[in-house]
């Protein structure tokens, strides 16, 4: 069938669909395949249209509408649903690793059901930034967030709770490189945020020592080692397990 509507239905079909969704371990389904001429499909690769990067550039609400993808979700989440046949790829970075397996033979069923989930998260993500459009144009009474998970941290605020780390953008304690030491906290994370933005706070060489994000100390002077000394004699004691920021480099 050809496309149509200025190319907006090209991949909503039943020969499609079908060579996606078929449950291949069903005879009446592979039956059925073959009565209406429909191939299976085993391996779907999709990058959706670029809604956000069309936004962000200014674009009018005419050219963003066009460029809201409905076929390429579509077999994405019908590729997902049926991972235990068809694999999915939602992204150039799983492009290698796709030929690494197919060049064994294959996908695991693991392998698949991995890049489903992956797959979902994505066309989630999708939605939620189309919908969050919407809702500005609108109603504005809608927010979605759809965050990747960058790190599992041990435990959250409390030792019974869990917490994750998502670090998107550029910048901010979430992307800093960790030099040494124990895997961060929760609280690690937020102590070391709040005590950056206090020392930062200042324009002169300033340190902020922090505990469960109240300060136990800031101090500034000329020189950092005097304003860090001059920070922990603030409260020496609450300072014991606390964070400490520097708005200088701090010599060996």
């Amino acid at each position: 069938f050809p496309e149509c509507f200025e190319g907006r239905v090209k991949t909503l079909h039943p020969i499609i669909h079908g060579g996606i969704l078929a449950d291949r371990t069903k005879p009446e389904h592979v039956e059925q395949m073959s009565e209406l001429s429909i191939e299976p499909i085993d391996i779907v690769v999709a990058n959706l249209y670029p809604f956000e990067e069309t936004l962000a550039s200014g674009a009018t609400t005419e050219e963003c509408i066009e460029q809201i993808d409905i076929g390429g979700p579509a077999m994405v989440r019908a590729a997902a649903k049926n991972h235990a046949s068809v694999a999915v790829l939602t992204s150039p970075n799983q492009y290698a690793d796709a030929i690494a397996a197919l060049d064994r033979g294959g996908f695991t069923p693991e392998e698949r059901r991995v890049l489903a989930a992956k797959a979902f998260a994505h066309t989630a993500a999708y939605d939620a930034a189309v919908a969050n459009w919407m809702s500005e144009l609108t109603t504005d009474d809608y927010v979605g967030v759809a965050l990747p998970k960058t790190a599992t941290l041990r435990y959250g605020e409390n030792p019974h709770q869990s917490a994750w780390i998502s670090a998107t953008g550029k910048g901010g304690v979430a992307n800093a490189e960790q030099l040494g030491g124990k895997e961060m906290s929760y609280n690690n994370y937020r102590d070391t945020d709040a005590a950056v933005r206090a020392a930062y706070d200042h324009e002169g060489p300033a340190v902020a020592i922090i505990k469960h994000t109240n300060p136990c100390g800031i101090a500034t002077a000329d020189d950092i080692a005097v304003a860090h000394a001059t920070a922990h004699a603030c409260d020496p004691v609450s300072a014991y397990g606390g964070v400490i920021a520097a708005n200088r480099t701090v010599t060996k």
